[in-house]
């Protein structure tokens, strides 16, 4: 992938992830982005459809500008940790689907876990280290079964058919070469 194309990619997928979940705000109010989890989908798509290298970049840079942008997450800690969790969600879609060839819903059930294990990791063992409250490593799967179970649901029942019908359009069929198998 060239670096224009790789660059222009990169920032439609965190242009999405921006505006997503503030499409999401306005109708369902402010708990709508934990509940329904609008930024994971543009960084889930960004891993399957351009590779785990524009993935980990959305995944990173989105949650951090919205955060400068729009005040969602919170600057500190919630943006700086879901920079983390989306930057892994990326990069594993990426390298299972699109380098080791794995199938799709494998893929992006391996990267929702990663993520969520990371994020309950940082939250366990450096929230303390910087003044703030611990949260249990667990806590990110528990919630994501107890609250944010629609938009896991979400993830499940639309990134799949996306990334199949992305996949047979001329600019992802190129874009989505980067180590590809496939």
């Amino acid at each position: 992938m060239k670096d224009t194309q790789r660059i222009t990619t990169t920032s439609l997928f965190i242009a999405m992830g921006i505006l997503l979940p503030m499409a999401f705000h306005m109708t369902g109010g402010p708990g709508a982005g934990r509940i329904f989890l609008p930024m994971h989908i543009p960084v889930f798509l960004a891993g399957f459809l351009a590779g785990p290298t524009v993935g980990v970049t959305t995944g990173i840079v989105t949650p951090l500008l919205s955060s400068f942008l729009t005040g969602m997450p919170v600057l500190t800690p919630t943006a700086p940790m879901m920079a983390i969790e989306l930057g892994v969600f990326g990069l594993v879609a990426g390298i299972l689907y699109r380098r080791q060839g794995q199938s799709l819903v494998v893929s992006l059930v391996a990267a929702m876990l990663c993520g969520r294990v990371i994020y309950g990791l940082v939250g366990a063992f450096l929230l303390p280290l910087i003044g703030l409250e611990q949260v249990p490593v667990w806590m990110p799967l528990t919630t994501a079964v107890t609250s944010s179970w629609p938009g896991l649901l979400i993830q499940l029942l639309l990134i799949p058919p996306v990334v199949r019908a992305a996949e047979n359009m001329p600019v992802f069929s190129s874009v989505g070469t980067e180590g590809s198998e496939r």
